[in-house]
């Protein structure tokens, strides 16, 4: 069992930056993928970046491709994103999750276990 909670999330003008924390319970955490979801309202969650295991394999979406960084810590239960360049449609309720399989998924039905979501709000 996997428990995950996201912090780092507020407001900010639109051209700032926002550094996303996951922080995972567990002993296990390092042999999980990890990633990255958002769910604007009225919307899809949408893909935003994943990490493998070990750190080594990244992915990201194309809507925050260019912008946006995902990082683990494995020796301190944590996951990060580092967003710059924020715009409006960047708002949303960001999620981060935690897969069984090692290898990045962009699917979210690949992710076993998700936090409870911290928000983002872009002002223009």
């Amino acid at each position: 069992q996997v428990q995950l909670v996201e912090s780092g999330g507020g407001l900010v003008q639109a051209g700032g930056s926002l550094r996303l924390s996951c922080a995972a319970s567990g002993r296990t955490f390092s042999s999980y993928a990890m990633g990255w979801f958002r769910q604007a309202p009225g919307k899809e969650r949408e893909f935003v970046a994943a990490i493998s295991w070990n750190g080594a394999s990244t992915r990201y979406g194309d809507s925050v491709k260019g912008r946006s960084t995902i990082s683990r810590d494995n020796t301190e239960n944590t996951m990060y994103l580092q967003m710059n360049n924020l715009k409006p449609e960047d708002t949303a309720v960001y999620y981060c999750a935690a897969g069984r399989n090692p290898f990045v998924a962009t699917i979210k039905d690949n992710y076993d276990y998700w936090g409870q979501g911290t928000q983002v709000t872009v002002s223009s």
